[in-house]
């Protein structure tokens, strides 16, 4: 395989490529089962693409990369050029002002992820047998692009540790970041997660979960067949307020809730708070294969603790009952660490255009990997699990 050529597309539309070929490159082990990661699949990007959550006036100009070895896609990527910096997670606001300030122009970049999704997962998506091959080719592919377009940069977030550190070999630099994760140690039930916490903690969520039952409603979980296009109705609403006050402008549109009732449903759980007959809450969440991905949450009435049982408390639940071995509840919030949820690390490649600013970079992340660390070792000690088998029951 080493001898092969290696050609590299810029596909500006999903529509270009098939879904069996990209498929095969972003999620081989969906022919058997549930797709690792739900946010790489032709269907989720497309959804993003033909809803208009992405493309012109967005923001978001897809620009994917394809790697072909003769006929065949051996590796693909979901790039974007930006011209801004919303939607990412991993901010690099002040490397655009400092940027600007010393005379360059930061935008448009060029951005490889999933629009809108701080969740892990493999970057450069490659055939089974291709995987180092195809990562070359597309780093190769991409820096390229940026270069011969004059973008000021390239960005790779949320990409696993393995690609980490294969970009780190390549001469990328690598930022790291931190958010909060639940993981599954083989519990029976949700008693038996409380059962690993402090006592203090115990008590705590076990009076979070009873307040949240007082809302005077029931709380459903909907996923596949079961979620109807009312409840999306419902959601719209609740996702549009939140969008409003956290980002200004909701993300997704409209559209995009509509294909996912056709395309998208046996990849999401609903979980809805129903009281005197109306919707009025909820929360998104997205089914991996071992992973369960929150994304969204809204509300039209406000009740003590309905946030953390919808969001965090539901999630853990599922993960259990389905044999899940994660929850990654998004981005920041410490009030996870509470509620049982870790402080993980998490990657991102950066190849900058100019060197004399990209060296000022690389120096700047030694010092913020080395705080990343520390602060995840200290959180960690916060964390609410038993310290130790003789701690207070």
């Amino acid at each position: 395989m080493s001898n092969q050529q290696i050609e590299i597309h810029v596909l500006t539309s999903l529509s270009d490529i098939s879904e069996a070929e990209w498929d095969a490159c972003a999620c081989p082990e969906s022919n058997e089962s549930r797709p690792i990661d739900p946010f790489t699949t032709h269907r989720f990007l497309k959804a993003l693409e033909d809803s208009g959550s992405v493309g012109t006036g967005t923001g978001w100009t897809p620009r994917y990369l394809v790697a072909y070895a003769g006929e065949m896609a051996i590796a693909v990527t979901p790039a974007y050029a930006k011209t801004h910096s919303q939607g990412e997670y991993v901010f690099d606001y002040s490397w655009a002002h400092a940027y600007e300030r010393a005379g360059g122009r930061y935008y448009p970049k060029l951005q490889i992820s999933v629009p809108f999704t701080p969740a892990t997962g493999r970057r450069f998506l490659a055939r089974p047998g291709y995987e180092e091959m195809g990562q070359s080719a597309l780093v190769q592919g991409a820096v390229q692009l940026a270069s011969e377009n004059q973008l000021s940069s390239l960005h790779i977030t949320y990409c696993t540790e393995a690609e980490a550190e294969a970009g780190r070999a390549m001469g990328l630099l690598h930022r790291t970041s931190q958010q909060f994760h639940w993981e599954n140690t083989d519990y029976a039930n949700f008693d038996a997660f409380l059962a690993s916490l402090a006592a203090r903690k115990r008590k705590n969520i076990r009076k979070e979960r009873a307040t949240a039952q007082t809302f005077g409603g029931t709380i459903h979980q909907f996923t596949g067949d079961q979620i109807e296009p009312e409840h999306w109705d419902a959601f719209w609403t609740f996702y549009q307020d939140t969008g409003a006050r956290k980002w200004g402008t909701p993300y997704l549109t409209r559209a995009f809730f509509d294909i996912a009732q056709e395309t998208l449903r046996d990849d999401i759980l609903l979980v809805l708070a129903e009281r005197n007959g109306r919707w009025i809450a909820g929360a998104m969440n997205m089914i991996g294969k071992g992973t369960l991905y929150g994304r969204y949450w809204g509300c039209t009435e406000d009740h003590a603790c309905l946030h953390f049982e919808l969001c965090y408390y539901q999630a853990i639940d599922y993960a259990i009952t389905h044999g899940q071995t994660r929850v990654e509840a998004g981005a920041q919030g410490d009030h996870k660490l509470a509620r049982g949820y870790l402080p993980v690390t998490t990657h991102s490649l950066h190849w900058i255009a100019d060197p004399g600013f990209a060296n000022a970079v690389e120096k700047y992340l030694v010092a913020e990997r080395e705080a990343v660390d520390n602060d995840i070792d200290v959180l960690t000690s916060y964390g609410p699990f038993k310290k130790s088998s003789g701690e207070e029951k």
